[in-house]
């Protein structure tokens, strides 16, 4: 038993990272500390004023426990690592998972490409951005290659120089085939400088050349290269409109500011780069009642900045934070350069973070009713099944589905759901090993004994980041009575306890219900709840019919009757034809098996013999 008051005396006083558990021994909040023993023993202080949403989740906490770290910052990094790993239900959750494109000069190579990249690599390139919108930097891209000539393809040049022919590019004046030494390196490096003056902004003199040979062209009567070059000024300009000017300093900064409501949140950003305002999106966080701006952008500026691959110098804030001077040091440590956290007071910049704010709330108002029917998809059709089967509450769902090729290797899949969203890191797949043939019931009682034999030995071991150490509220097996009973077979022979339901599909392979306690359940075919499972069932079967085929694509999946002296491949394949399955084919005497197409006598009886 959990003594939560014995337990608070042994508390240290270092810095570290606190994660509180509930009476199922979820994770339903993860903390830093400076100092663990005064942080913690704060949350069980009847005298102290907590919020709204702490009272709330103290009375949840069965246990607790920690991780000792060196200092603050390191806390920092660990807390936002196991938010991400846990989504605990007391912590601000960032909703979205978005990555951003950059242009990406490869000036490490001796003739440099211009491509897009979702990542920003600590290489010998040079990168900008970071953009939101992909088509726009497809389309400055695409306007480089027109105006500039620089290469696409990845050959490696020089080593490569003659090779090959010229591709599509070169005919159409979009590349100058360096692959053929028809420009020299020297030469090249002009067009990739000029490239790299005009990804800073530079426009006014790519401009004023493309005018000066637009009129050239045009006195000589080149009509269609006067085109050619009236369109690129229009492709340029319109470049250059997608950049307006908003801070004369030319630093690259983050704008953030925040709406709430109730349980919704949305966090605005705009970036500016190069002091242009180049983009804006938006971000939805799950937030618990009284949550303050500033509690809620020292959560998401964890989050976001941790997965985001540029930093900026500065972040601007609607309101202080409450770890500014370690966020400060986290950002510096992963931009290797200075990283500043400010909140304006007055002038543009304040005006700035007003505007984001603003943009902030009329995102978050427009968009409630879009939230709440992603509510209603998820948690909702969740708290749906949950009243089916009469459970208290579910967070995690885990459903398990078989799949083979004429009864020959087995694989299991096992997919895992919270709150009614599909969780893919903590997906499973499981090759089966001490069953042959097609005995579905015993491949699943295979996979379901290695799944929770092997959570049982993490949670021995106390291995709080392991494979399978977080057991599910709801188990839900893809077929009826006989999935069912063997799921419960195998809990019981482990001493567990977690609901098992199936799901039943009526012969049109359509699901149809759930099977729960020996009672078949309808469910509304219009509800929430009827698509969720739906979309449950499906994505167990899509998991396991996807690594079968992987299997199968590495040459380790094949017929078992290619194990049959004398079944070559037509043999096999008239067997197939004549037969449904292997079934019928062991139930089939000698003279039946002698009559097929490409069979004789011997390998009739090869046949008998192999399943007899």
């Amino acid at each position: 038993m959990f003594d939560i008051q014995e337990e608070l005396k042994k508390l240290p006083g270092r810095p570290g990272v606190y994660i509180m558990h509930d009476e199922k021994d979820r994770i339903i909040y993860v903390g830093k500390a400076v100092s663990l023993k005064n942080r913690v023993r704060q949350y069980f202080q009847t005298s102290r004023n907590k919020g709204v949403k702490i009272e709330q989740m103290v009375t949840h906490i069965r246990r607790f426990e920690y991780i000792v770290t060196d200092s603050e910052l390191e806390a920092l990094v660990l807390e936002c690592n196991l938010i991400k790993e846990h989504h605990p239900k007391y912590n601000t959750m960032l909703m979205d998972d978005k990555t951003y494109p950059f242009i990406k000069v490869t000036t490490g190579e001796a003739f440099p490409r211009v491509v897009l990249s979702r990542k920003m690599l600590k290489d010998k390139a040079r990168y900008f951005g970071p953009y939101t919108s992909s088509q726009a930097v497809r389309d400055t891209i695409d306007l480089i290659h027109k105006l500039y000539h620089l290469r696409s393809c990845s050959r490696n040049l020089p080593r490569d120089i003659g090779k090959e022919r010229p591709c599509l590019n070169y005919h159409i004046r979009q590349c100058d085939a360096p692959c053929q030494g028809y420009i020299s390196q020297e030469e090249y490096g002009k067009s990739v400088n000029e490239v790299l003056r005009f990804l800073n902004g530079n426009y006014d003199a790519v401009l004023a050349e493309l005018e000066e040979k637009m009129n050239a062209a045009s006195e000589a009567l080149e009509f269609e290269r006067a085109i050619e070059y009236r369109e690129l000024i229009g492709s340029v300009k319109k470049v250059a409109q997608k950049q307006k000017i908003t801070d004369s300093s030319g630093e690259d900064r983050d704008v953030l500011a925040v709406a709430s409501h109730e349980n919704d949140a949305v966090v605005q950003v705009f970036f500016i780069r190069g002091g242009r305002l180049i983009g804006r999106d938006h971000f939805y966080l799950r937030i618990t009642d009284g949550e303050s701006p500033s509690e809620i952008l020292n959560s998401f500026i964890m989050q976001y900045y941790a997965g985001t691959p540029f930093i900026p110098g500065e972040l601007m804030l609607q309101a202080e934070v409450e770890d500014r001077e370690v966020l400060e040091e986290w950002l510096t440590s992963k931009r290797g350069q200075k990283v500043g956290i400010r909140v304006p007071k007055k002038g543009t910049k304040e005006k700035l973070v007003e505007l984001a704010q603003e943009n902030a709330r009329l995102v978050l108002f427009r968009d409630r009713e879009r939230i709440k029917r992603e509510e209603g998809r998820t948690i909702g059709a969740v708290k749906e099944i949950a009243a089916l089967l009469g459970l208290d509450e579910i967070v995690r769902m885990e459903a398990y589905d078989i799949s083979n090729t004429n009864g020959f290797e087995s694989v299991g899949s096992m997919v895992v759901y919270e709150r009614g969203r599909p969780k893919r890191n903590d997906y499973r797949k499981f090759r089966i090993k001490g069953i042959q043939g097609a005995d579905d019931y015993g491949s699943m009682r295979e996979v379901l004994t290695r799944r929770f034999t092997h959570g049982l030995r993490e949670r021995e071991e106390n291995e709080e980041l392991g494979k399978f150490t977080v057991f599910p509220d709801l188990i839900m097996m893809d077929g009826g009575k006989g999935q069912v009973n063997v799921a419960l077979e195998v809990l019981d022979s482990l001493n567990l306890d977690i609901p098992v339901c199936g799901m039943v599909k009526d012969d049109r392979h359509r699901t149809r219900g759930l099977y729960y306690n020996n009672v078949e359940i309808p469910v509304d075919h219009s509800s929430e709840a009827f698509r969720l499972i739906t979309r449950i069932q499906d994505e167990a079967h899509r998991f396991a019919i996807e690594y079968h085929r992987q299997l199968r694509g590495k040459g380790q999946v094949h017929s078992i009757l290619d194990d049959i002296e004398g079944i070559g491949p037509a043999r096999r394949k008239a067997l197939m034809k004549n037969y449904a399955g292997l079934d019928d084919i062991r139930a089939a005497t000698v003279e039946e098996l002698a009559k097929i197409p490409s069979m004789n006598e011997k390998a009739a009886e090869a046949v008998y013999k192999f399943f007899h």
